[in-house]
């Protein structure tokens, strides 16, 4: 059986979510495999010359934490799973909901807790009910605007790529563990995808939810 570990994690270091805490982490579950929310472009043959040559480390936190798992345990396979990034249409939605002051204090409540919880708070019940309330602020906003409504069919699409992605590649491959990380923006929407999917993909995985 195909046992997957998913993890919320965010895509820059900031205090106790930093790399070295999630390659910590990664290194407890010793995976076989690696998916990554990133796609083709996200780790260049160049950058991954940079790091084997001279040592140097990927901006990406995840990525960073990867090398650096690279470094205790070569023998594993990472899987980007993108086919798309976000479209513009999150760079239009955030101009607009930024400029809300009691949006920008929810972020910094957010950002704060991140800093001096790290993974733990990220991967918890608390971290996903500060970001519903977040995203409910953001549709007072927008007040039905189209812009939200294009928002969110293309995040649907986009989260729904990486779920089809990583059971296209378990029926394909056999391995025993892996982990699959991803920003903790779309915890709440995954689990939910994840848990409505089992009934319908035909593939041998059982799905755990990191906790910290």
């Amino acid at each position: 059986m195909h046992t997957i570990t998913f993890i919320g994690t965010i895509h820059e270091e900031i205090g106790n979510c930093n790399a070295e805490e999630l390659y910590k982490i990664i290194q407890r579950i010793s995976p076989e495999v690696i998916f990554l929310e990133a796609d083709n472009e996200t780790y260049s043959e160049y950058e991954n010359y940079l790091f084997l040559t001279y040592g140097v480390y990927h901006k990406k936190l995840e990525i960073a934490a990867i090398q650096k798992y690279y470094q205790t345990n070569a023998l594993f396979e990472y899987v980007h799973v993108c086919e798309n990034s976000l479209s513009d249409a999150l760079h239009r939605k955030n101009k607009i909901v930024s400029q809300n002051a009691e949006r920008q204090r929810l972020i910094d409540d957010f950002k704060f807790l991140a800093k001096e919880h790290g993974f733990k708070f990220l991967n918890s019940l608390e971290s996903i009910n500060l970001l519903e309330d977040i995203r409910i602020l953001e549709s007072q906003i927008l007040n039905g605007n189209d812009l939200e409504k294009i928002f969110r069919t293309n995040l649907d699409t986009y989260e729904n790529s990486m779920i089809r992605n990583i059971y296209a590649y378990c029926n394909n491959n056999h391995f025993n563990s892996a982990i699959f990380m991803c920003g903790a923006a779309h915890r709440k929407s995954i689990i939910e995808k994840i848990d409505g999917s089992k009934a319908e993909e035909q593939v041998n995985i059982s799905w755990a939810i990191f906790e910290g």
